[in-house]
């Protein structure tokens, strides 16, 4: 009996009141979902082209690409933070994120050029990932979401044109 009076003074989970409807959070919550299954492949893509570059483009590329993963890994936590904060479960296995992800993971060893335009198709693509937040949190008056999505927007933009700029014309 003892047990069943604590059982019953247990506070209940407050619930979530934060100026975003549940509606308004859900979506957000799976554009973020998205948005962090993106930036994980990518990562994983750039670590791996780390790993396996090869040729004269060497030093420079596996310098660059080592700059890129570390980046990409510290974004990670704060759009998992964000779709917890908003009081959903944010994605954390690699079936999730294949499920979730707008582009795929890269077969075998690709050519140092194929590398770089690989990269830069999946920098596009969270880009676009990014962009299409922008909307929702706009809706919602999210601005820590807009403000996420804006910041992995610039990166992805910028580093695409500078993995770009590496290819000849």
């Amino acid at each position: 009996m003892a047990k069943q009076a604590k059982a019953q003074n247990v506070p209940k989970m407050p619930a979530i009141d934060i100026g975003i409807g549940e509606k308004d959070r859900k979506a957000i919550a799976q554009g973020l979902s998205v948005l962090l299954a993106d930036s994980y492949t990518l990562y994983l893509m750039t670590h791996n082209f780390h790993w396996n570059v090869t040729g004269p483009q060497f030093n420079g590329l596996h310098l660059m690409f080592m700059g890129q993963y570390t980046e990409q890994w510290n974004a990670l936590d704060d759009i998992a933070e964000r779709i917890r904060a908003l009081g959903f479960p944010a994605p954390g296995t690699y079936r999730q994120f294949a499920q979730l992800a707008t582009f795929g993971e890269v077969e075998g060893v690709p050519s140092a050029d194929d590398m770089l335009r690989h990269l830069v198709h999946a920098q596009q693509a969270t880009a676009r990932s990014a962009r299409a937040l922008l909307p929702l949190a706009n809706k919602a008056d999210d601005q820590p979401t807009a403000d996420i999505a804006t910041q992995r927007l610039a990166m992805h933009e910028k580093t695409a044109w500078m993995l770009r700029s590496m290819l000849a014309p």
